[in-house]
Protein backbone atom coordinates (compact mmCIF):
# COMPACT_ATOMS: atom_id res chain seq x y z
CA UNK A 1 0.00 0.00 0.00
CA UNK A 2 1.47 3.33 -1.07
CA UNK A 3 0.74 6.81 0.11
CA UNK A 4 0.80 10.00 -1.91
CA UNK A 5 1.01 13.63 -0.86
CA UNK A 6 -1.04 16.46 -2.40
CA UNK A 7 0.77 18.29 -5.19
CA UNK A 8 1.24 22.04 -5.10
CA UNK A 9 -0.41 24.23 -7.72
CA UNK A 10 2.87 24.59 -9.63
CA UNK A 11 3.54 20.84 -9.56
CA UNK A 12 0.00 20.09 -10.69
CA UNK A 13 0.22 22.43 -13.68
CA UNK A 14 3.83 21.71 -14.61
CA UNK A 15 5.44 18.32 -14.63
CA UNK A 16 8.77 20.07 -15.06
CA UNK A 17 8.75 21.71 -11.66
CA UNK A 18 8.75 25.43 -11.03
CA UNK A 19 12.42 26.19 -11.80
CA UNK A 20 12.54 23.76 -14.71
CA UNK A 21 9.54 25.55 -16.23
CA UNK A 22 11.31 28.90 -15.84
CA UNK A 23 14.38 27.39 -17.51
CA UNK A 24 12.26 26.17 -20.42
CA UNK A 25 10.80 29.61 -21.09
CA UNK A 26 14.21 31.21 -20.59
CA UNK A 27 15.81 28.84 -23.09
CA UNK A 28 13.15 29.50 -25.71
CA UNK A 29 13.48 33.28 -25.30
CA UNK A 30 17.29 33.31 -25.39
CA UNK A 31 17.39 31.11 -28.51
CA UNK A 32 14.95 33.44 -30.22
CA UNK A 33 17.02 36.50 -29.34
CA UNK A 34 20.34 34.88 -30.32
CA UNK A 35 18.95 33.89 -33.70
CA UNK A 36 17.76 37.44 -34.35
CA UNK A 37 20.09 39.58 -36.45
CA UNK A 38 18.57 42.74 -34.97
CA UNK A 39 19.94 41.89 -31.50
CA UNK A 40 23.52 41.81 -32.79
CA UNK A 41 22.95 45.05 -34.71
CA UNK A 42 21.75 46.67 -31.47
CA UNK A 43 24.86 45.38 -29.67
CA UNK A 44 27.11 46.85 -32.35
CA UNK A 45 25.32 50.21 -32.33
CA UNK A 46 25.43 50.26 -28.52
CA UNK A 47 29.20 49.68 -28.51
CA UNK A 48 29.87 52.30 -31.19
CA UNK A 49 27.75 54.94 -29.43
CA UNK A 50 29.30 54.32 -26.01
CA UNK A 51 32.80 54.20 -27.52
CA UNK A 52 32.25 57.49 -29.36
CA UNK A 53 30.97 59.26 -26.25
CA UNK A 54 33.77 57.87 -24.10
CA UNK A 55 36.32 58.86 -26.75
CA UNK A 56 35.07 62.45 -26.76
CA UNK A 57 35.12 62.45 -22.96
CA UNK A 58 38.72 61.17 -23.06
CA UNK A 59 39.72 64.08 -25.31
CA UNK A 60 38.13 66.57 -22.91
CA UNK A 61 39.65 64.94 -19.85
CA UNK A 62 43.00 64.72 -21.62
CA UNK A 63 43.02 68.47 -22.17
CA UNK A 64 42.35 68.95 -18.45
CA UNK A 65 45.14 66.54 -17.58
CA UNK A 66 47.65 68.37 -19.80
CA UNK A 67 46.77 71.67 -18.12
CA UNK A 68 47.72 70.38 -14.67
CA UNK A 69 51.31 71.66 -14.66
CA UNK A 70 53.38 70.17 -11.89
CA UNK A 71 50.93 67.37 -11.12
CA UNK A 72 51.32 63.75 -12.04
CA UNK A 73 48.44 62.04 -13.78
CA UNK A 74 48.43 59.24 -11.22
CA UNK A 75 47.64 61.80 -8.53
CA UNK A 76 45.20 63.90 -10.54
CA UNK A 77 42.07 61.78 -10.22
CA UNK A 78 41.61 61.72 -14.02
CA UNK A 79 41.30 57.93 -13.96
CA UNK A 80 38.46 58.07 -11.44
CA UNK A 81 36.66 60.68 -13.54
CA UNK A 82 36.96 58.59 -16.71
CA UNK A 83 35.86 55.43 -14.91
CA UNK A 84 32.78 57.09 -13.44
CA UNK A 85 31.94 58.74 -16.77
CA UNK A 86 31.79 55.34 -18.47
CA UNK A 87 29.63 53.95 -15.65
CA UNK A 88 27.26 56.92 -15.91
CA UNK A 89 26.92 56.57 -19.69
CA UNK A 90 26.33 52.82 -19.47
CA UNK A 91 23.64 53.36 -16.82
CA UNK A 92 21.96 56.11 -18.85
CA UNK A 93 21.84 54.15 -22.10
CA UNK A 94 21.01 50.96 -20.21
CA UNK A 95 17.84 52.64 -18.95
CA UNK A 96 16.98 53.27 -22.63
CA UNK A 97 17.78 49.76 -23.87
CA UNK A 98 16.25 47.62 -21.10
CA UNK A 99 12.60 48.68 -21.66
CA UNK A 100 12.94 47.92 -25.38
CA UNK A 101 14.26 44.43 -24.59
CA UNK A 102 11.51 43.58 -22.12
CA UNK A 103 8.31 45.47 -22.88
CA UNK A 104 7.51 43.45 -26.03
CA UNK A 105 8.27 40.02 -24.58
CA UNK A 106 4.64 39.06 -23.91
CA UNK A 107 2.75 41.53 -26.08
CA UNK A 108 4.79 40.25 -29.02
CA UNK A 109 3.65 36.69 -28.33
CA UNK A 110 0.10 37.92 -27.90
CA UNK A 111 0.22 39.74 -31.24
CA UNK A 112 1.73 36.70 -33.01
CA UNK A 113 -0.82 34.36 -31.51
CA UNK A 114 1.78 32.23 -29.68
CA UNK A 115 0.92 33.35 -26.15
CA UNK A 116 -2.24 31.23 -26.06
CA UNK A 117 -0.16 28.20 -27.09
CA UNK A 118 2.21 28.73 -24.18
CA UNK A 119 -0.70 29.25 -21.81
CA UNK A 120 -2.19 25.97 -23.00
CA UNK A 121 0.91 24.04 -21.92
CA UNK A 122 1.80 22.92 -18.41
CA UNK A 123 3.56 26.23 -17.76
CA UNK A 124 2.08 28.46 -15.05
CA UNK A 125 1.73 32.25 -15.43
CA UNK A 126 4.47 32.71 -12.83
CA UNK A 127 6.89 30.50 -14.76
CA UNK A 128 6.08 32.33 -17.96
CA UNK A 129 6.70 35.73 -16.40
CA UNK A 130 9.90 34.76 -14.59
CA UNK A 131 11.36 33.06 -17.65
CA UNK A 132 10.61 36.09 -19.83
CA UNK A 133 12.07 38.44 -17.22
CA UNK A 134 15.23 36.38 -16.80
CA UNK A 135 15.77 36.24 -20.56
CA UNK A 136 15.32 40.00 -20.91
CA UNK A 137 17.73 40.61 -18.03
CA UNK A 138 20.41 38.33 -19.48
CA UNK A 139 19.99 40.02 -22.86
CA UNK A 140 20.49 43.42 -21.21
CA UNK A 141 23.56 42.13 -19.36
CA UNK A 142 25.09 41.36 -22.75
CA UNK A 143 25.07 45.11 -23.44
CA UNK A 144 26.90 45.65 -20.15
CA UNK A 145 29.38 42.90 -21.08
CA UNK A 146 30.38 44.48 -24.40
CA UNK A 147 31.21 47.74 -22.61
CA UNK A 148 33.66 46.07 -20.22
CA UNK A 149 36.62 46.79 -22.56
CA UNK A 150 35.72 50.49 -22.41
CA UNK A 151 35.50 50.35 -18.62
CA UNK A 152 38.89 48.63 -18.43
CA UNK A 153 40.34 51.19 -20.83
CA UNK A 154 39.04 54.01 -18.64
CA UNK A 155 40.71 52.38 -15.65
CA UNK A 156 44.10 52.50 -17.41
CA UNK A 157 44.19 56.23 -16.70
CA UNK A 158 45.18 55.28 -13.17
CA UNK A 159 44.10 56.52 -9.76
CA UNK A 160 40.88 54.46 -9.78
CA UNK A 161 39.31 53.43 -6.49
CA UNK A 162 39.16 49.68 -7.09
CA UNK A 163 36.78 48.96 -4.21
CA UNK A 164 34.03 50.80 -6.10
CA UNK A 165 34.49 48.76 -9.29
CA UNK A 166 32.55 45.57 -8.36
CA UNK A 167 29.90 47.54 -6.47
CA UNK A 168 29.16 49.84 -9.39
CA UNK A 169 29.00 46.96 -11.86
CA UNK A 170 26.79 44.96 -9.50
CA UNK A 171 24.39 47.85 -8.97
CA UNK A 172 24.26 48.46 -12.72
CA UNK A 173 23.18 44.84 -13.19
CA UNK A 174 20.57 45.18 -10.43
CA UNK A 175 19.11 48.34 -11.98
CA UNK A 176 18.85 46.60 -15.35
CA UNK A 177 17.04 43.73 -13.61
CA UNK A 178 14.52 46.13 -12.06
CA UNK A 179 13.82 47.90 -15.35
CA UNK A 180 13.44 44.58 -17.18
CA UNK A 181 10.99 43.39 -14.51
CA UNK A 182 8.94 46.57 -15.00
CA UNK A 183 8.96 46.07 -18.78
CA UNK A 184 7.91 42.42 -18.61
CA UNK A 185 5.15 43.20 -16.12
CA UNK A 186 3.78 46.00 -18.29
CA UNK A 187 4.03 43.70 -21.29
CA UNK A 188 1.80 41.17 -19.51
CA UNK A 189 -0.75 43.85 -18.62
CA UNK A 190 -0.91 45.56 -22.03
CA UNK A 191 -2.66 44.31 -25.14
CA UNK A 192 -0.53 46.26 -27.62
CA UNK A 193 3.26 46.33 -27.92
CA UNK A 194 3.42 50.08 -28.60
CA UNK A 195 1.39 50.83 -25.48
CA UNK A 196 3.62 48.56 -23.37
CA UNK A 197 6.78 50.22 -24.68
CA UNK A 198 5.41 53.72 -24.05
CA UNK A 199 4.29 52.94 -20.49
CA UNK A 200 7.60 51.23 -19.68
CA UNK A 201 9.59 54.24 -20.87
CA UNK A 202 7.25 56.53 -18.97
CA UNK A 203 7.86 54.68 -15.71
CA UNK A 204 11.63 54.70 -16.28
CA UNK A 205 11.46 58.43 -16.99
CA UNK A 206 9.50 58.94 -13.77
CA UNK A 207 12.24 57.14 -11.83
CA UNK A 208 14.97 59.20 -13.47
CA UNK A 209 13.65 62.66 -14.37
CA UNK A 210 10.46 62.48 -12.32
CA UNK A 211 12.28 62.18 -9.01
CA UNK A 212 14.48 65.18 -9.88
CA UNK A 213 11.43 67.24 -10.86
CA UNK A 214 9.60 66.27 -7.66
CA UNK A 215 12.66 67.22 -5.61
CA UNK A 216 12.97 70.59 -7.33
CA UNK A 217 9.28 71.46 -7.06
CA UNK A 218 9.18 70.51 -3.38
CA UNK A 219 11.95 72.98 -2.45
CA UNK A 220 9.42 75.77 -1.99
CA UNK A 221 7.60 73.60 0.54
CA UNK A 222 10.72 73.16 2.71
CA UNK A 223 11.84 76.82 2.61
CA UNK A 224 12.71 78.14 6.09
CA UNK A 225 13.98 81.41 7.59
CA UNK A 226 17.34 81.39 9.39
CA UNK A 227 19.82 83.88 10.84
CA UNK A 228 23.22 84.14 9.16
CA UNK A 229 26.24 86.41 8.97
CA UNK A 230 28.81 87.26 6.30
CA UNK A 231 32.03 85.35 5.68
CA UNK A 232 35.16 87.39 6.33
CA UNK A 233 38.55 86.37 4.88
CA UNK A 234 41.85 87.80 6.09
CA UNK A 235 43.29 90.68 4.05
CA UNK A 236 46.06 89.17 1.94
CA UNK A 237 46.06 91.52 -1.03
CA UNK A 238 48.92 93.61 -2.43
CA UNK A 239 48.41 95.97 -5.38
CA UNK A 240 45.00 94.45 -5.98
CA UNK A 241 46.35 90.91 -6.22
CA UNK A 242 45.89 88.13 -3.69
CA UNK A 243 49.17 86.93 -2.18
CA UNK A 244 49.83 83.74 -0.32
CA UNK A 245 48.02 80.41 -0.62
CA UNK A 246 44.25 80.67 -0.93
CA UNK A 247 42.25 78.62 1.54
CA UNK A 248 38.48 78.77 1.12
CA UNK A 249 37.99 77.55 4.71
CA UNK A 250 40.22 80.24 6.19
CA UNK A 251 37.42 82.64 7.09
CA UNK A 252 35.61 83.95 10.12
CA UNK A 253 31.97 84.90 10.59
CA UNK A 254 30.94 88.53 10.87
CA UNK A 255 29.21 89.81 14.01
CA UNK A 256 26.04 91.09 12.31
CA UNK A 257 23.22 88.61 11.86
CA UNK A 258 20.56 89.03 9.19
CA UNK A 259 17.57 87.01 8.04
CA UNK A 260 17.96 84.63 5.12
CA UNK A 261 15.69 82.12 3.41
CA UNK A 262 17.16 78.68 2.70
CA UNK A 263 15.87 75.23 1.84
CA UNK A 264 15.72 72.54 4.52
CA UNK A 265 16.66 69.82 2.04
CA UNK A 266 16.97 67.23 4.79
CA UNK A 267 13.16 67.07 4.69
CA UNK A 268 12.73 66.25 0.98
CA UNK A 269 15.92 64.44 -0.07
CA UNK A 270 14.06 61.14 0.26
CA UNK A 271 12.30 62.03 -2.99
CA UNK A 272 15.56 61.25 -4.79
CA UNK A 273 15.84 57.77 -3.28
CA UNK A 274 14.27 55.92 -6.23
CA UNK A 275 16.43 57.66 -8.84
CA UNK A 276 18.59 54.96 -10.53
CA UNK A 277 21.64 57.23 -10.60
CA UNK A 278 21.28 58.00 -6.89
CA UNK A 279 20.89 54.29 -6.07
CA UNK A 280 24.02 53.30 -7.99
CA UNK A 281 26.15 56.26 -6.86
CA UNK A 282 25.06 56.06 -3.22
CA UNK A 283 25.82 52.33 -2.98
CA UNK A 284 29.41 52.64 -4.17
CA UNK A 285 32.15 53.29 -1.59
CA UNK A 286 33.75 56.70 -2.05
CA UNK A 287 37.49 57.06 -2.45
CA UNK A 288 39.22 58.80 0.46
CA UNK A 289 40.20 62.41 -0.06
CA UNK A 290 43.80 62.95 -1.15
CA UNK A 291 46.04 62.92 1.86
CA UNK A 292 48.63 65.19 0.28
CA UNK A 293 47.55 68.80 -0.26
CA UNK A 294 49.33 68.98 -3.64
CA UNK A 295 47.24 66.10 -4.95
CA UNK A 296 44.55 67.37 -7.33
CA UNK A 297 41.69 65.06 -6.40
CA UNK A 298 38.74 65.16 -8.81
CA UNK A 299 35.29 63.65 -8.40
CA UNK A 300 33.54 61.90 -11.25
CA UNK A 301 29.82 62.18 -12.00
CA UNK A 302 28.85 59.32 -9.68
CA UNK A 303 30.94 60.79 -6.87
CA UNK A 304 29.38 64.21 -7.40
CA UNK A 305 25.91 62.66 -7.17
CA UNK A 306 26.84 60.83 -3.97
CA UNK A 307 28.35 63.95 -2.38
CA UNK A 308 25.38 66.06 -3.48
CA UNK A 309 22.94 63.69 -1.83
CA UNK A 310 25.00 63.72 1.37
CA UNK A 311 24.98 67.53 1.55
CA UNK A 312 21.26 67.59 0.74
CA UNK A 313 20.64 65.16 3.60
CA UNK A 314 22.67 67.36 5.94
CA UNK A 315 20.26 70.25 5.39
CA UNK A 316 20.54 73.90 6.34
CA UNK A 317 23.71 73.75 8.43
CA UNK A 318 25.88 72.87 5.42
CA UNK A 319 24.17 75.30 3.05
CA UNK A 320 24.90 78.41 5.11
CA UNK A 321 28.59 78.83 5.99
CA UNK A 322 27.84 81.17 8.91
CA UNK A 323 24.53 79.89 10.24
CA UNK A 324 23.71 81.83 13.44
CA UNK A 325 27.17 83.40 13.15
CA UNK A 326 28.91 80.01 13.65
CA UNK A 327 31.51 78.83 11.15
CA UNK A 328 30.71 75.54 9.42
CA UNK A 329 33.60 73.75 7.75
CA UNK A 330 34.42 70.23 6.67
CA UNK A 331 32.24 67.50 5.34
CA UNK A 332 28.75 66.84 6.68
CA UNK A 333 28.44 64.18 9.36
CA UNK A 334 27.64 60.61 8.40
CA UNK A 335 24.18 60.22 6.93
CA UNK A 336 22.31 56.96 6.54
CA UNK A 337 22.67 55.66 2.96
CA UNK A 338 19.65 56.18 0.75
CA UNK A 339 20.18 53.35 -1.72
CA UNK A 340 18.53 50.60 0.41
CA UNK A 341 15.34 52.69 0.57
CA UNK A 342 15.45 53.56 -3.11
CA UNK A 343 16.22 50.04 -4.28
CA UNK A 344 13.56 48.62 -1.96
CA UNK A 345 10.92 50.95 -3.40
CA UNK A 346 12.01 50.08 -6.94
CA UNK A 347 11.73 46.36 -6.19
CA UNK A 348 8.28 46.86 -4.65
CA UNK A 349 7.15 48.74 -7.76
CA UNK A 350 8.48 46.05 -10.09
CA UNK A 351 7.07 43.25 -7.95
CA UNK A 352 3.64 44.88 -7.86
CA UNK A 353 3.58 45.19 -11.65
CA UNK A 354 4.70 41.56 -12.04
CA UNK A 355 1.99 40.33 -9.65
CA UNK A 356 -0.64 42.27 -11.60
CA UNK A 357 0.78 40.85 -14.83
CA UNK A 358 0.58 37.33 -13.46
CA UNK A 359 -3.12 37.82 -12.73
CA UNK A 360 -3.55 39.02 -16.30
CA UNK A 361 -1.97 35.83 -17.69
CA UNK A 362 -4.21 33.43 -15.77
CA UNK A 363 -6.47 31.24 -17.85
CA UNK A 364 -9.30 31.10 -18.61
CA UNK A 365 -9.03 34.81 -19.31
CA UNK A 366 -12.73 35.61 -19.13
CA UNK A 367 -13.40 38.88 -20.93
CA UNK A 368 -10.88 40.02 -23.53
CA UNK A 369 -10.48 43.42 -25.09
CA UNK A 370 -11.98 43.91 -28.53
CA UNK A 371 -9.61 42.81 -31.30
CA UNK A 372 -7.35 40.77 -29.00
CA UNK A 373 -5.78 37.86 -30.85
CA UNK A 374 -5.92 34.54 -29.01
CA UNK A 375 -4.32 32.07 -31.41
Amino acid sequence: MSMSTPLSEAETKSGLGFFAGIGTVFGLEIKQRVRSRGWYIMLAIWFVVIAAIVGLAALSVGSIDSSLDGYQSADSGIGQVMFELVIAFVLFFGMLIAPALSSNSITGDRANGTLAILQNTLLTPGQLLMGKWLAAWVASLAFLLVTLPLIVWAMTYGDVYLRAFPVLLGMLAVELAVVCAIGVGISALANRTLFAVMVSYLLVALLGLGTLIAYGLSLEVVKVDVEASDQVWPDSYENGEYIGEWDEENYTCGPTLYGQQVYATDRNTWLLAMNPFVVVADAAPRPPKPERPESFGMAGPMGMISDGVRYSQAGVEYQVPCLNGIKTVGDPPYQAPMWPLGLGLQVLLAAGILVAGRQRLKTPAGKLASGTRVA
